[in-house]
């Protein structure tokens, strides 16, 4: 694919269907360059992605995301988020950030997380490098371990915690504001992309969070339509 054009790939479950729709508004109004969604639904992997739920997954692409490099067929560059998220700049300039001597790159956040359950009561696991996947830039060619066979049997530890690169020196740091985490984070005026980790405003107890009135003000934006 030309490198002009940004492949996005966004994590999309079924319990938070808007959360997609809203996500990709919020990156089309502010792009300054053409982009090219791909929604990873599990009901479109079927033989590709065969792995059974784990019980600790809180969504239904909390595996199959490291099927990008595979779906992109190894080649050029692929963005991958949570649908989660809020895009509040020009998703360009995240673009721009891909560095060649990187298999992939991401915001390597270092916190522990303030709540010990999510959305929809889920427990708020914890681990090392915690929402470090939640957005990667994949340099797909330099990720040709995750074949499908390997994410279908690999632990969530190994794929969640970049097992499946030879070093660490591999991983490109990506600047915080790409991947903001709400709620664990103090609101930030130039957060880029916002990531609403703990439940997006569309459950009712998240409506008031942070950037919640602009992600309000997006989804009224999707449903537009000029009349006569």
């Amino acid at each position: 694919m030309n490198d002009g054009v940004a492949r996005i790939f966004v994590g999309f479950d079924s319990k938070e269907v808007v959360a997609y729709h809203v996500l990709a508004q919020s990156i089309i109004e502010r792009s300054s360059i053409p982009v090219v969604f791909s929604p990873i639904v599990l009901s479109n992997l079927d033989g590709i992605f065969t792995r059974e739920r784990n019980a600790l997954q809180s969504t239904e692409f909390s595996f199959s995301r490291f099927l990008v490099p595979y779906l992109s067929d190894f080649e050029g560059w692929s963005i991958f988020m949570d649908c989660d998220m809020l895009a509040r700049a020009d998703i360009a300039e995240l673009w721009k950030l891909r560095d060649d001597r990187y298999a992939a790159m991401c915001v390597k956040h270092d916190y522990q997380p303030k709540v010990e359950t999510k959305f929809l009561g889920q427990t708020q696991t914890k681990y090392e490098k915690k929402n470090w996947s939640s957005m990667i830039l994949f340099n797909n060619a330099k990720c040709k371990a995750l074949t499908k066979d390997y994410v279908n049997t690999a632990t969530g530890l190994q794929l969640h915690q970049f097992k499946w690169l030879e070093s660490e020196d591999q991983i490109g740091e990506v600047p915080v504001t790409w991947n903001y985490l709400v709620n664990e984070y103090d609101h930030r005026p130039d957060a880029q992309l916002v990531h609403f980790t703990d439940g997006g405003p569309y459950f009712d107890e998240y409506r008031n969070d942070d950037y919640a009135d602009e992600w309000f003000a997006m989804r009224e934006r999707l449903l537009h339509v000029q009349q006569k």
